[in-house]
């Protein structure tokens, strides 16, 4: 029988790197082949699955990113925008799948991913769960058909330890919105009021940020026109939906050319 694909999971001991660790070893279609870490970190040299509080899973977390990705098929890289590049370009040279959960992304760092997936398929969203991706799909739609005679504000929240604004999700969001209406997101996106701002600008998409408690995920979409509201929401209670889609992503991409794909490839919409 031929063995499944075996995956690598990146900042292993973080919360999605965690629940990304029990999503592979659940899955019958999959095996965890690496776990890896950032140098000095304690959990070097221990077993995930013991470092983790449970049962040895036979596999050694490392902080040798080459050596672990050259048994993969895929990676699986929810961490921080430095390292997603440099994985991205150790991913690309093992010609592994490199799924990217990672948001905050500058120009610069998205430029280097694209690089990289001349030479293997890379999968990159700001959000990875089924229903998100639902929504921006809808998202597209309902601002392709309103026109702007709809003002459009993007209201997201998240627990209080997260570090970038606006949420990867929020902006995937902006991006299909903007996209349905034929212009840029960086041309028409407001990304913060404060003092006397003046009147709102004719077609901006509008975002706003709360952060807070333990909340995993909500974001609104609102259309507002002359008499009339629609809001679109979306609301995650459990990460698990994220590593679900994950893994559903690092399978997809098995035996697919090299290339920049997105979520809403992968679940075909």
């Amino acid at each position: 029988m031929e063995e499944t694909p075996g995956i690598v999971i990146t900042g292993a001991s973080g919360r999605m790197g965690q629940m990304l660790v029990r999503e592979v070893t659940a899955s019958s279609e999959c095996r965890l082949v690496g776990a890896l870490e950032r140098e000095g970190h304690p959990w070097i040299g221990r077993d995930v699955g013991e470092a983790m509080g449970g049962a040895a899973l036979g596999v050694t977390v490392t902080d040798d990113a080459l050596e672990a990705f050259a048994t993969a098929q895929a990676v699986i890289d929810f961490t921080a925008p430095a390292a997603t590049v440099a994985f991205a370009g150790l991913a690309a040279q093992a010609r592994a799948v490199h799924v990217i959960g990672t948001t905050g992304l500058s120009s610069e760092d998205l430029a280097a991913i694209a690089a990289a997936a001349r030479h293997a398929p890379i999968v990159r969203a700001g959000n990875m769960s089924l229903g998100v991706n639902l929504l921006v799909a809808l998202t597209r739609r309902v601002a392709e058909a309103l026109g702007e005679g709809f003002d459009i504000e993007i209201v997201e929240a998240h627990h209080s330890r997260k570090v970038d604004a606006p949420s990867g999700t929020a902006l995937m969001l902006g991006e299909a919105a903007a996209e349905g209406r034929g212009v840029l997101l960086e041309d028409v996106a407001d990304r913060g009021r404060d003092g006397m701002t003046g009147a709102r600008r004719p077609g901006a998409i509008g975002f706003a940020a709360v952060r807070g408690g333990d909340i995993v995920g909500e974001h609104d979409v609102l259309f507002a026109g002359p008499g009339e509201r629609i809001v679109l929401r979306h609301v995650a209670t459990d990460r698990a939906i994220f590593a679900r889609g994950a893994v559903r992503a690092a399978l997809w991409g098995q035996d697919r050319a090299p290339g920049e794909y997105s979520m809403i490839d992968v679940l075909g919409l």
